[in-house]
């Protein structure tokens, strides 16, 4: 079993940088795929990023592709989110997750996830 605990949240203009931490904890984190999420108020949970265990597999939502990243340090048990030019509409609340399956942690799947943390970004 894979606990996160999200943080790095904050109030940021448009155009700035933030970088999101997830620490993670459990046996299997290394093996685990990681990913974020975003919940907005009103919209559905949509998929931002999301490694595999090695750092060697990637992929982006399409909204956020060319402007964030996604890494971690397995030494730390920590996943990260490089948040660049940010924009009014990436407001939301991010959500760390993490699955032994690509496909399963992609499409959200997945019952391993962390307790949220709100981004704001101001126009």
């Amino acid at each position: 079993q894979v606990q996160l605990v999200e943080s790095g949240g904050g109030l940021v203009q448009a155009g700035g940088s933030l970088r999101l931490s997830c620490a993670a904890s459990g046996r299997t984190f290394s093996r685990y795929v990681m990913g974020w999420f975003r919940q907005a108020p009103g919209k559905e949970r949509e998929f931002v990023a999301a490694l595999n265990w090695s750092g060697s597999w990637r992929d982006y939502g399409d909204s956020v592709k060319g402007r964030f990243t996604i890494s971690r340090d397995n030494a730390k048990y920590t996943v990260y989110l490089e948040m660049n030019s940010l924009k009014p509409e990436d407001t939301a609340v991010y959500y760390c997750a993490a699955d032994r399956g690509w496909s399963d942690l992609v499409r959200g799947s997945t019952p391993n996830w962390g307790q949220g943390t709100q981004v704001t970004v101001s126009s």
